[in-house]
């Protein structure tokens, strides 16, 4: 079920310029890679679904209109998006699309994982989204990276409607929501916190004011730091995170959002916190879904549009840089290896991240998770090899590429792995 709704991104995209204030720059420090500059996490969204995982393809590949059990001649499924993914359409709650999402992150040099959530009540894909958000946060951790949570604040009215909230029980359902983060994941050492205080991101506020913040946040210690979008920062005490600015079913120029960023990263004057933000691109499929009007596009420009916001993230004095998006492909603003751009931003990642000199060999180890996966779905139903993959699998994480490549390829018809049907 589909909770994206047209009120979501107007209330994101109508202004492009924004009063905002940042803190002193963080620091991140991975496996011996050294990187200075704030911490870089990808926004990722755990909402898909594909039958043979789940019985039934999920909205977001669907959107109620087209039907991924029409494969082209090239092997692509009909899907909601402008783009394909490289390992083809998946399931969020599959183990091993998870596994092959947090190994090519590490491998890039990213920091760690802002995951779109919509709380822990049981309505519309809710509870399915909870329970793949937990699956990838252990994968996150089995990695050594770090997590935090985007709140989706918006899904009360929802549940109001639903009479899953009585009205005016609003913020006890919020206390409720908060209180559960507190006990499981803002204590946990994984998780992104600035100066020893567990990070918040909301998508909005939509539905909650400073005042209720407060409220719901008065007896947690530490308390969280709470950053919204930054037209509505106000209530979120003025911590403000950045998000591609797109509006009104037009293009943004590059001057446009460059103005954007400039406003962004230059009023970092007034101890007020500040996420920075990194886009590759905004091309949705709204409109050809018959969904609801296009919201817009940013151009890629060949991938100089993400170079750009990266450069100035890293240089910004931001708690953290946010990539906006790891995999949301209804927007087409996806950083993940796709047929289309194939490896290009994870390279490019991988080149500004790490502070080692990259070789061939150290390049063509970002295609070993792939590579994994596709070893995997070929091996269904083999105990024999599913087990020798695991192993592979561990030699990724342990970081021992060369070793997991050279038994990884014992096990394939040929030294790419390709399949011959995504």
């Amino acid at each position: 079920m589909n909770f994206k709704t047209a009120d979501r991104l107007v209330a994101v995209f109508s202004v492009l310029v924004f009063a905002l204030a940042t803190a002193k720059t963080g620091t991140a420090q991975t496996d011996g890679d050294l990187k200075t500059g704030p911490p870089v996490l990808a926004h990722y969204m755990p909402w898909y679904g594909s039958k043979s995982v789940s019985g039934a393809w999920g909205w977001h590949w669907t959107m109620n209109h087209f039907d991924p059990e029409k494969v082209d001649e090239t092997g692509r499924r009909q899907i909601a998006s402008q783009y394909y993914p490289l390992i083809g359409p998946y399931d969020s709650s599959d183990p091993h699309a998870l596994e092959c999402q947090v190994q090519l992150m590490k491998l890039s040099g990213i920091d760690g994982v802002v995951i779109d959530w919509y709380g822990i009540e049981e309505h519309w894909d809710y509870g399915i989204n909870h329970r793949n958000t937990i699956l990838m946060v252990e994968k996150i951790k089995k990695a050594g990276l770090k997590f935090a949570i985007c709140y989706e604040d918006q899904t009360i009215q929802p549940l109001l409607d639903a009479k899953k909230i009585k009205t005016g029980g609003e913020v006890a359902h919020g206390r409720k929501v908060l209180a559960w983060l507190e006990e499981n994941w803002f204590q946990d050492q994984a998780y992104v916190k600035v100066r020893g205080n567990p990070v918040l991101m909301v998508f909005g506020p939509m539905r909650f004011k400073q005042a209720d913040w407060n409220s719901m946040t008065k007896s947690m210690t530490p308390k969280p730091i709470i950053f919204g979008l930054p037209h509505l920062s106000a209530e979120t005490g003025g911590n403000a995170y950045g998000w591609p600015p797109v509006n009104g079913g037009q293009e943004t120029s590059p001057t446009a959002w460059k103005n954007y960023l400039d406003d962004l990263y230059g009023r970092a004057q007034n101890n007020t916190r500040v996420g920075g933000i990194v886009f590759p691109q905004f091309h949705d499929i709204y409109e050809q879904a018959k969904n609801k009007p296009s919201f817009g596009s940013l151009n890629a420009r060949g991938g100089k549009t993400f170079d750009e916001t990266l450069d100035r993230g890293l240089r910004s004095q931001s708690e953290f840089v946010q990539i906006a998006t790891w995999n949301d492909y209804g927007e087409g603003t996806m950083i993940e290896p796709t047929r289309e751009f194939g490896y290009r931003y994870l390279e490019k990642l991988h080149a500004k991240l790490n502070s080692r000199a990259k070789t061939d060999s150290e390049l063509n180890d970002l295609r070993l998770p792939v590579e994994l996966y596709r070893a995997r779905k070929n091996a269904a139903g083999d105990g024999r090899a599913l087990a020798e993959l695991t192993k592979v699998s561990d030699l990724i994480f342990a970081r021992k590429y060369q070793l997991a490549r050279e038994r990884l390829v014992r096990m394939l018809p040929d030294s790419q792995g390709q399949r011959k049907q995504e």
